[in-house]
């Protein structure tokens, strides 16, 4: 199927590896042009390349979504090379878990900040190119734990609150032929996940809980990304799409 995404150009956060990686060379490979942007600037450089060495078009940019100089100059850095940005996928994000009483006000703002206003951020800078060619996707990757997970209050909030921030902007952009979409990974087996020292008790809980009788891999969301950025999904917004093997609570 051809989902309508040759020579559009998006915005992945957060791509140097894992999820982001991956839904950055599935929407390469779909023949997108890609800004490869994350804190680990060398990390987007080189994921930028692997994309170019593989025949598509890709650079890699640093950028902390926590600064909207910094968010703003990415944007300006893919619309100087690719002369606009048509997807957006806020995928940036990370952990720090502790029990409430043992998180501090540190943990607490850097999981919200990444999270909440990378995302807030990152839209403000691409909306109104949007706007003036009356065509967007946005996609923001959430998580199966905005239903709450333990010693994970801050991610939980942070996750919860992007399914809100999603179904508000959708509202809000219908009309100026822009979708937002949100989707929700449920146990991914990332690189970092299988780093993990507990990985194996990680993996085998999460499994015990699964409808279907394995885990998901990068690819799963990435697939789920290119699919709600496509042509096909027109008629698609302000949804949470799970991909969890069937996993809910």
């Amino acid at each position: 199927m051809d989902l309508g995404l040759k020579d559009r150009v998006a915005i992945v956060t957060g791509s140097a590896r894992g999820i982001g990686a991956e839904t950055a060379r599935m929407l390469a490979s779909e023949g997108m042009a890609i800004v490869v942007s994350d804190i680990d600037g060398d990390g987007a450089v080189a994921a930028a390349k692997a994309i170019a060495d593989n025949g598509g078009k890709a650079i890699g940019v640093r950028c902390d979504v926590r600064r909207e100089e910094d968010v703003r100059a990415m944007a300006g850095a893919g619309r100087d090379a690719f002369g606009r940005i048509d997807v957006l996928v806020n995928n940036a994000g990370l952990v720090k878990d502790r029990s409430l009483l043992k998180m501090d006000e540190t943990d607490w703002d850097l999981v919200l900040d990444v999270t909440l206003k990378g995302a807030f951020h990152c839209c403000r800078a691409v909306l109104p190119a949007m706007h003036e060619r009356k065509w967007g996707r946005i996609i923001n990757i959430t998580s199966r734990a905005l239903f709450g997970n333990p010693g994970q209050a801050n991610y939980s909030s942070a996750k919860a609150g992007l399914v809100g921030f999603t179904r508000a902007l959708s509202l809000e952009q219908a009309r100026n032929g822009i979708t937002v979409n949100a989707i929700a990974p449920g146990f991914i087996e990332t690189e970092y996940i299988q780093s993990l020292p507990n990985y194996a008790h990680v993996r085998d809980n999460a499994l015990a809980k699964n409808a279907v009788p394995f885990g998901g891999e990068p690819r799963d969301i990435a697939s789920a990304v290119a699919f709600l950025a496509s042509a096909h999904a027109r008629y698609i917004t302000g949804t949470t799409l799970f991909v969890t093997g069937g996993r809910y609570g």
